[in-house]
């Protein structure tokens, strides 16, 4: 396997097809089972690394290439840019190594001669100015510094001022911590972190969450980390792991419904802290995440806790004429507060799309409330900040269905300071947690 190769053909890919990265990058890899896992790191680290500063290398490569880029074959645009990524963004590798091993990925795409000379002269002119071209990067407008697209700055600037908007920008571009949530039906997290020690691993507990572990230097295989197949923990964001939280009281005998359960997480959590008597039901459309989602389930062992329905909520409500006494509507989203770990989302975006999100959003929320029982709890969450997806949502549904009112959650005093005057629960991007917003609403 020749990382560079790889990632070449990963991100021709994504540029053609558009779809997310994380897929395709399991897909090539799977189909290329590369013997040094160390390949794979790379690999991982370029494409990721390209995507994160994709702004910023274009206009490096701009500054030194005649031919504009608009006009380049996507396969030279894209070697240009693991290129001068790693010439400027990584400093472990040899600008000799950087240069020669992308030259030759074009080489192995047997790529014309010609085209090939073109991005070694401009590797080779990039690679003469490194500590210029760094110093000059501090006197460029902020969205092209920070490698984000004028509108998504902009709009934050606007609401969060320039100070956060930069903060958030940064966060976008660093590597996203790895967090655990412990099952404390297994193992609390003293004695996991315990056993992590043992291992050399380092870990801390998060000041929010009792049951969240931040790894922040771990980059290992998950599968490798004590305790996975006995299903002591699962991967999940710690501003992610407070959304359940706001269903607390939880009930006894309640009929859960998790609406969009995906890969999980959030199901996971809900059976663990799911009162005796109580039942669980999971809906998903996709196929693929059906079997991910039972593959979690199943290792976390919490297969017969949870009820699970393939199909949208609007075939779910057809089937089953039954109420439920608490509803997640952890709704489908533009993922924008989750470019960290995304970080091809903030490039697929458009301002249109997320009026297109909010009209899915309030259909699948009507769906949810005719299935909610009266006096029951509706959640509504979403890895967003953008208010079209969050607050005008919520007061669309409330104008359009006056038997429901937002109520205060309770939630860990840690998290307190995410709470907003509107009762809304708040994260913006930062070093140990994603941007996401959640509403506790009632039925009357």
């Amino acid at each position: 396997m020749n990382a560079r190769s790889t990632a070449l053909n990963i991100l021709c890919q994504q540029a053609e097809s558009g779809q997310p990265i994380d897929m395709l990058m399991e897909q090539q890899i799977k189909k290329e089972n590369p013997a040094d896992t160390r390949d794979t790191n790379l690999t991982m680290a370029l494409v990721y690394g390209v995507l994160r500063q994709r702004r910023y290398l274009d206009y490096v490569i701009a500054s030194f290439a005649k031919h504009p880029l608009r006009k380049m074959k996507p396969r030279t645009l894209q070697a240009l840019r693991i290129g001068v990524y790693q010439l400027l963004c990584m400093d472990r590798i040899p600008a000799s190594a950087a240069i020669n091993e992308t030259v030759q990925a074009l080489k192995k795409a047997k790529q014309p001669k010609w085209l090939i000379n073109f991005v070694n002269g401009v590797l080779r002119n990039v690679a003469r100015k490194p500590e210029q071209l760094l110093k000059a990067k501090k006197g460029l407008p902020p969205a092209v510094r920070e490698s984000h697209p004028d509108w998504l700055y902009e709009r934050w600037s606007r609401r969060y001022g320039d100070k956060t908007a930069l903060e958030i920008c940064r966060s976008n571009n660093s590597l996203p911590v790895l967090t655990l949530r412990l099952n404390r039906k297994k193992i609390s997290p003293e004695e996991y972190l315990k056993r992590l020690a043992g291992a050399g691993i380092q870990a801390r507990q998060s000041d929010i969450i009792a049951e969240a572990l931040h790894l922040a230097g771990y980059r290992g295989a998950i599968s490798a980390l004590p305790g996975y197949d006995q299903g002591f923990f699962h991967i999940q964001d710690e501003a992610a792991q407070l959304i359940v939280s706001l269903f607390q009281p939880f009930e006894l005998g309640g009929r859960y419904l998790d609406s969009c359960a995906g890969l999980g997480g959030k199901t996971i959590q809900l059976a663990e802290l799911l009162p005796i008597e109580s039942t669980l039901t999971a809906v998903e459309p996709n196929k693929t995440r059906i079997r991910q989602l039972r593959e979690n389930l199943k290792r976390m062992d919490a297969a017969a806790d949870v009820s699970i329905f393939q199909g949208s909520m609007e075939e779910f409500q057809q089937q089953k004429k039954a109420l439920f006494s608490h509803i997640l509507v952890d709704a489908p989203c533009s993922g924008l507060g989750v470019i960290r770990r995304h970080p091809d989302i903030r490039w697929n975006r458009r301002p249109e799309d997320l009026l297109s999100f909010q009209k899915k959003q309030l259909a699948l929320l009507q769906t949810a409330v005719a299935m909610l029982a009266p006096g029951g709890i509706l959640v509504y969450a979403t890895c967003s900040m953008e208010p079209e997806e969050n607050d005008e949502v919520i007061r669309h549904l409330l104008k359009n269905q006056p038997e429901m009112s937002v109520e205060q959650p309770a939630i860990p005093p840690g998290a307190n300071g995410f709470l907003d005057e509107q009762k809304f629960l708040r994260t913006i991007p930062a070093p140990l947690h994603d941007g996401f917003f959640a509403a506790k609403l009632r039925k009357d």
